[in-house]
């Protein structure tokens, strides 16, 4: 159903806003002037907090998805999750999710060695050269050689809610996304569990957890997944704790799989 790694992993799961306040005895004429002075002296502050340029040579997103696939990209974008740290014959390598301001991606098989992984924390940006590949409906890039750069950026969560069942989902794959108002439904017909070890109920702690919930009529399949947020997480105990007909909120990264497949790491009481 996915790819797996029976290797050594590392699991992760786990603005500044500027006011200006000025106050002046002065007239009209001089107030203004300070105010505008304050407005300018500010704008560096905020413009810091956004994610910086595209160097040079590098795509932007919309660059990214019109390139052909098996063909090679440059990008840069910042760390939201990590979801695995291995080591085979050929190397170190590491499994993220990274998003900038325009679109999210997912690198699959990306060469990082251990001490540089430990470096990519939730933020941290970094400039990678790959191929740009398609697994299954999953659009990613593989075998992408890490450059740690020098920047930060974390994405909010889109709410994706209205747009689930719909064509235009698969425009924010990969991104981290919400889902609010959910309802749990039996995770197979004519049980009461919540819940699935394995996407078919075949497997056991530790592995991959399925649930079902449903908004507006319709049903879907979410996933924690394990190489993400492992049986000590918060949201693989959470999951477990879910009774048919609870109410919740999610989060998580819109992986794609044979059609939408997130992978969930946050799950509440809806708000």
């Amino acid at each position: 159903m996915k790819k797996k790694l029976a290797i050594a992993l590392v699991f992760a799961c786990t603005m500044m806003s500027v006011s200006v306040y000025a106050e002046s005895a002065q007239p009209v004429e001089a107030a203004a002037e300070a105010v505008e002075a304050a407005e300018d002296t500010a704008a560096p502050a905020e413009e810091a907090a956004a994610p910086a340029a595209k160097s040079e040579g590098v795509m932007t997103y919309e660059e990214y998805m019109a390139a052909e696939m098996d063909t090679e990209v440059v990008i840069e974008a910042y760390v939201q999750a990590k979801q695995s740290w291995w080591e085979d014959e050929q190397g170190p390598k590491a499994t993220i999710y990274a998003q900038d301001e325009d679109g999210a991606y997912f690198l699959y098989n990306a060469v990082v060695t251990q001490e540089d992984y430990e470096k990519l924390e939730v933020g941290t940006k970094f400039k990678a050269t790959g191929y740009k590949s398609e697994w299954s409906g999953e659009i990613e890039i593989t075998e992408a050689v890490i450059e740690i750069e020098e920047g930060s950026f974390t994405a909010e969560a889109f709410d994706a809610t209205a747009l689930l069942g719909t064509d235009d989902l698969i425009a924010h794959q990969n991104e981290k996304v919400s889902f609010k108002g959910m309802t749990v439904e039996p995770a197979q017909e004519g049980s009461d569990a919540a819940y699935l070890y394995s996407y078919d109920g075949s497997g056991s702690e530790g592995d991959d957890l399925y649930f079902n919930v449903s908004v507006n009529g319709a049903v879907y399949t979410f996933t924690v997944e394990s190489y993400l947020c492992d049986s000590s997480s918060d949201v693989y105990k959470a999951v477990k704790e879910l009774k048919v007909g609870d109410v919740i909120d999610l989060e998580g990264f819109l992986y794609w799989y044979e059609g939408a497949n997130p992978h969930i790491t946050s799950v509440k009481a809806a708000q």
